[in-house]
């Protein structure tokens, strides 16, 4: 076997809070992540040597600063079997979007690099590797619906949250997270999740309360720069969303739907205003290969 081609899932935040910031600038998060279907494809060929990337995006990088070029470089440094890859991105997740679109897809790398040099690492092994990545390559490397602590890369499983639709908006400008975190002011942080309900929310498939109490403090900051976007979140409530926020540090604005007709409509009257308009579904641990 010498090419691999994986599916890599985006992932929504249900839920932000920010309890603290370390001596070290990093902040101390609480978060519920959870996987849709909204996929990049990710195609790893081995190599003999050395490291490329082509990608379908112009705007991605195609050299060390690519976190999947990353991702290579971490798995080669910590396996024993030596070699290099070719990758191949063909992206469909909008980038800088709050929606791991980057972490994802090097997560995808170390899944394919792990099978295509003979598995030389368990889960746990290519959790560890992807520390060094970054917190979210962690969690797209299980997927499903987590729990996010400490730093973002504490990950709890919760209960699938599988076949909830999802319409997505991304606005036409990026955000930059460290922006965004070195902006956040921690006395400041508006209404905070109820972190604890939406888990015992998702236990009982409580789409309703999810919905309701979905919350992310980092809109703090990132509405504030930019008012857009708190009009993106009343108009998918206009259009039958059962809740609305902002994914991540933002920009892509999301709303969950129980009924897809009114989702289809919604991404219909969406489009008119905005090019990268999606409707997707969350999706289980189950539908994420590793």
């Amino acid at each position: 076997m010498n090419e691999i081609t994986l599916m890599t899932p985006a992932k929504i935040n249900l839920s932000i809070d920010v309890t603290g910031r370390l001596e070290n600038g990093y902040h101390t998060v609480e978060m519920i992540m959870q996987s849709i279907d909204l996929c990049d494809t990710v195609i790893v060929e081995k190599r003999q040597r050395g490291i490329s990337i082509s990608c379908s995006e112009r705007y991605v990088p195609r050299d060390q600063r690519n976190i999947a070029w990353q991702a290579a470089e971490a798995f080669f440094s910590m396996s024993p079997e030596k070699g290099g890859a070719h990758i191949t991105l063909q992206k469909r997740i909008p980038v800088a979007a709050g929606l791991a679109g980057g972490s994802t897809n090097a997560a995808g790398v170390l899944k394919a690099l792990n099978m295509l040099y003979g598995k030389p690492f368990n889960i746990a092994g290519l959790i560890q590797i992807s520390r060094k990545l970054g917190a979210d390559v962690a969690f797209c490397l299980r997927g499903g619906t987590q729990l996010a602590r400490g730093i973002g890369d504490d990950l709890t499983p919760l209960p699938d949250l599988k076949g909830v639709y999802v319409v997505l908006v991304k606005p036409p400008f990026p955000v930059s997270t460290p922006w965004v975190y070195k902006n956040l002011k921690l006395d400041d942080l508006g209404e905070r999740p109820d972190t604890e309900g939406i888990m015992s929310a998702i236990e009982a498939r409580n789409i309703g309360f999810i919905a309701s109490h979905m919350r992310n403090v980092l809109e703090s900051v990132t509405v504030k720069a930019h008012p857009e976007l708190s009009d993106l979140m009343n108009k998918l409530l206009e259009y039958g969303a059962i809740g609305s926020r902002m994914s991540g540090s933002g920009p892509t604005v999301f709303g969950l739907f129980d009924d897809m007709e009114r989702a289809s409509f919604a991404k219909k009257e969406l489009l008119k205003d905005y090019q990268q308009v999606f409707l997707s579904e969350t999706i289980g641990r189950g539908d994420v290969v590793w």
